[in-house]
């Protein structure tokens, strides 16, 4: 009895001590009270459209090397935020660039030139030492009556080498002029801008990445089946990246990337005000340089 008495009094006093000793476990913070109490609460904030520059973005400009007889040819600037057309302002081009001459020959020679310059031939022939057998004259000089010969594998017996025939591999690379390369790109951006495929943005960036927006955006505008879009460098907007990513028919370039077969392959060409002040800057200065000749040295193949 007494025994029981003890224990009883010695659980009693532990769950005492026990009760004075610990906090209950309600009363703890957890790790997400923790950051919660820490954390200042943020208000929702509206993500602001980008704000566009006062109309008209530019009415005139100053051309380098202006023409005395030819005036500059004008272009409206559209956006690309709607899907509507919005009509911007109006930007002056250099006739020199933008309304030269669209000569048929020297584009033909430009996109002919880029065909073949990564154009190789694998097509190859055996001569008489590459094909098999032929090491033992096929009869004795003399005394059969036949005709003189020294080894199976001559051109002139069946299954034997071949003479003058394709070696593989053949490139067909020539290297264009460079006024004719420079003369094509002038030609080429004339034509487009004559048939009414050369169209001028402020810039390349979209309200979503959604290819759908994109291909209502040409459609509504009539802008051809194939689009290229040019920009002055290569890092371009994240959403037209994504956007043109799944869509074959309209792709980037930069301006550096400007050829004449890309832009005769697609049926508009969209540039932004950047690249349409590189691209008259790069070409006025190589029609106006005085050294050409011996900038062009390097291009010889000959040399």
């Amino acid at each position: 009895m007494s025994v029981s008495i003890l224990t009883r009094t010695v659980s009693e006093f532990s769950l005492k001590i026990a009760r004075n000793l610990f906090v209950p476990i309600k009363n703890f913070h957890t790790n997400k009270g923790v950051f919660q109490d820490s954390i200042q609460p943020v208000e929702n904030v509206e993500v602001q459209p980008p704000v566009r520059p006062p109309l008209p973005i530019v009415a005139s400009r100053q051309l380098a090397f202006p023409p005395r007889y030819r005036s500059p040819r004008q272009v409206w600037i559209s956006n690309l935020d709607t899907v509507e057309e919005e009509k911007l302002g109006l930007i002056d081009l250099h006739p020199e660039v933008f309304a030269d001459k669209p000569r048929v020959d020297v584009i033909h020679e430009n996109v002919r030139w880029q065909q073949l310059y990564r154009h190789v031939s694998y097509a190859h022939t055996k001569m008489r030492y590459e094909v098999r057998g032929g090491g033992r004259k096929p009869r004795p000089q003399k005394g059969t009556g036949r005709a003189r010969h020294g080894s199976i594998r001559s051109p002139i017996w069946k299954g034997g080498g071949v003479v003058h025939g394709p070696r593989s591999p053949t490139p067909y690379f020539y290297m264009l002029g460079f006024h004719a390369r420079l003369n094509g790109l002038r030609a080429t951006l004339s034509a487009k801008l004559a048939q009414d495929d050369l169209h001028v943005v402020d810039s390349l960036d979209l309200p979503t990445d959604d290819p759908k927006y994109l291909e209502n955006l040409v459609e509504e505008r009539r802008w051809g089946p194939s689009v290229l879009f040019i920009d002055e460098s290569d890092i371009m907007p994240l959403n037209i990246t994504a956007a043109t990513d799944s869509i074959g028919h309209f792709n980037l370039m930069p301006v550096y990337g400007l050829n004449v077969h890309s832009m005769l392959k697609h049926h508009t060409l969209v540039l932004t005000l950047a690249a349409v002040e590189r691209i008259e800057e790069r070409i006025l200065f190589h029609l106006h340089r005085t050294d050409s000749v011996d900038v062009q040295g390097k291009y010889k193949v000959d040399n």
